[in-house]
């Protein structure tokens, strides 16, 4: 076993999205277990905000890798909220690494994206309609993230396989 990885889902996605189902797939070919949350329960909460439940989304994260503990290095990945809450989780448990996809640099009231500073690839729509490639471009030079854009919107539902190879080649330069 070389480590463990918890993938993220998306907001109003699942744990069985093409994206997140590709990195389990990419991540077992190189020997990595992982696991899905499911935080389908806590997108409808609209009572807390726009975005369903966001501060339980981050709780449910940081349980399950305060719980990976003995599974070898941690690597955190996700899709939008997904991408934001294992950035902001990563500040709080350690992680060997982090792989982002269309992260939200910015969103509304919560605190802008932060990360532990860890190896990071991101992937990201150049023609993406909710998240500006700008302000990805501005937070992965100031980190030194690997990145990759594409050409694709926010869902990079024609970029799937290039996310998939891309996660591979982070989790391979961790080994």
């Amino acid at each position: 076993m070389r480590g463990h990885c918890i993938l993220s889902h998306g907001f109003e996605s699942g744990p069985d999205a093409a994206k997140v189902t590709a990195l389990a797939e990419a991540a077992a070919r190189l020997g990595w277990t992982h696991e899905r949350p499911d935080y389908t329960d806590l997108d409808v909460r609209r009572e807390v905000s726009e975005l369903g439940d966001v501060p339980a989304r981050m709780a449910r994260l940081r349980a399950l890798a305060q719980a990976a503990g003995e599974r070898g290095p941690l690597v955190l990945a996700g899709s939008s909220l997904g991408a934001w809450i294992s950035a902001r989780v990563s500040l709080e448990v350690p992680v060997a690494a982090l792989f982002l996809m269309a992260p939200p640099v910015r969103m509304g009231h919560a605190p802008a994206l932060d990360a532990r500073a860890v190896p990071t690839s991101i992937v990201h729509g150049w023609d993406d309609e909710l998240i500006p490639v700008a302000d990805v471009v501005a937070w992965a030079h100031a980190r030194r993230a690997r990145l990759l854009l594409v050409d694709d919107g926010h869902r990079l539902s024609s970029h799937v396989r290039a996310s998939a190879e891309a996660f591979a080649a982070l989790l391979a330069s961790l080994a």
